[in-house]
């Protein structure tokens, strides 16, 4: 005999009705659907059962430009009706296959020197179904036949390749049409994310109604979002945690005006300075042990590997990017993995375009325009939009500190709706909370470097939880 609240019981007619249209919609994509699947991945674990597919969408016809997708249906009772997450890493440059579904939240765990899987028991796949992106072209697998637009990557660039995707992806999968949808990521898609989302509530605004992409909102994680409060945040943080001097902390406060995009000469030498102290730790996570395998991967260089070198003085006021969120172990175990012929054979990713997957690719780096110093003004819409976002920290990155993004959530000028208080997982302080009106939401993760959901995976579990599902984290042990 059920017990349950009926106002907690699942209505299950609404699913029963929910699963009958999405088989209704797979007859009309089964055959691109089952092109998708992914069989016999090499090492993948028996148990639990995972439904995955993969494979290319053309994003623009004149170019082939094509990019690389990795889907994963929910392990939930009723994934028919569990929301649909896309995923998206930074950099730019940096493979969402590489870092986010396989070696932070994705179901499955590279490990033992890239020879293997293992399961994640902490993959958000319990929670959504979740779909991977390597963008921008140029990224993973993700191509072009025109080298042209390598040299063109913007943010306007990036955002609307994505949404082409999603429109073409829809067409396939439209099962996934009507779902709530939501954008997560981290690192630079604290750029992405918003942008996108800013370029879907518009196009949604002139679609046809069954056109549209059913939009909820976006949830980044140590995210890069205004240049001035940024760059404040590194230096406060590097000062705070003692890994700088006074003298020179001092130095740079007195000789760096953050707000201007050309710092003077005395700043950039303070703040490479600094940087060349970070060498001596892991920026993206200080009080973790560094790396010390001899990488060869693309991504070495920087900052994590022995042979980093700091950008010249006089090109700092280009506001340079080392990778957001690389560790070099895990991207060796990761491009061994996918340079398998078995592997890329399974993932459908044979393409000759792409002669070798990395898990950055430094030429993107180099040549992207950063054109856009602050999403402060796209969240402002966005949150006028009535979007549900929220911004997450973890309070060991160097890279992009916590002090930085409250920074960038008070210059908003949001009321605060729910005071700084604690939230607790496994009777331990998982973080802090601040919820703010119009639908903003701040949390910090106790003990997280820049890969959150690498770092702590079962506090950002809980906290994936919680934003999709619209619980409120526990305030009490």
């Amino acid at each position: 005999m059920d017990l349950t609240p009926a106002r907690k019981r699942p209505n299950y007619l609404l699913i029963i009705s929910l699963s009958l249209l999405s088989l209704c919609h797979q007859d009309y994509n089964i055959e691109a659907q089952n092109s998708d699947k992914v069989v016999n991945l090499p090492e993948q674990p028996v148990n639990p059962e995972i439904s995955h597919f993969s494979g290319y969408v053309s994003v623009n016809q004149e170019n082939t430009r094509s990019l690389f997708f990795w889907f994963f249906e929910a392990l939930s009772e009723a994934p028919s009706i569990r929301p649909l997450v896309i995923w998206l890493n930074g950099g730019p440059g940096c493979s969402s296959i590489g870092y986010g579904a396989a070696s932070e939240l994705g179901p499955f765990r590279i490990v033992e020197n890239g020879t293997s899987l293992r399961f994640n028991q902490y993959s958000w796949v319990q929670e959504a179904n979740m779909l991977f992106l390597e963008s921008p072209v140029g990224v993973g697998f993700s191509y072009t036949n025109s080298s042209s637009d390598l040299d063109n990557l913007n943010d306007g660039f990036v955002a609307e390749d994505a949404y082409n995707f999603l429109v073409s992806w829809f067409a396939r999968y439209p099962q996934y049409k009507s779902r709530d949808f939501f954008i997560a990521g981290e690192s630079y898609a604290g750029h992405y994310a918003p942008q996108l989302a800013e370029l879907i509530y518009d196009r949604n605004k002139v679609k046809p109604k069954d056109s549209i992409i059913n939009l909820k909102g976006f949830i980044v994680g140590n995210p890069l979002t205004d240049d001035e409060y940024d760059n404040k945040g590194i230096l406060e943080y590097a000062w705070s945690h003692a890994v700088i001097s006074d003298s020179l902390y001092d130095t740079a406060k007195r000789n760096c005006d953050f707000k201007s995009s050309k710092w003077s000469e005395p700043c950039n030498v303070a703040m490479n300075t600094m940087f060349e102290k970070y060498k001596e730790i892991d920026i993206y996570n200080i009080y973790a042990p560094k790396c010390t395998t001899n990488s060869s991967s693309s991504g070495a260089s920087f900052l994590g590997a022995g042979d980093f070198k700091p950008p010249a003085i006089k090109d700092w006021f280009k506001r340079v990017r080392w990778f957001e969120g690389y560790d070099p172990c895990y991207s060796d175990y990761a491009e061994k993995y996918f340079n398998r012929v078995d592997v890329r054979s399974s993932l459908h990713a044979t393409t000759r375009a792409v002669s070798r997957w990395k898990v950055c690719n430094a030429s993107i780096l180099q040549t992207y325009k950063f054109t856009v110093s602050s999403m402060l003004p796209t969240y402002s819409k966005l949150i006028k939009a009535g979007l549900k976002i929220w911004v997450y920290s973890g309070d060991a990155d160097g890279r992009v500190p916590v002090i930085g993004s409250r920074y960038c959530v008070e210059a908003l000028g949001l009321s605060v709706k729910s005071e700084w208080r604690s939230w607790f997982h496994n009777h331990q302080v998982g973080g802090r909370i601040t919820e703010y009106d119009g639908g903003l939401t701040f949390v910090t993760v106790r003990g997280a470097g820049h890969l959150v959901p690498l770092n702590k995976p079962e506090e950002a579990l809980a906290l994936f939880r919680s934003f999709i599902n619209g619980q409120e984290l526990p305030s009490r042990p």
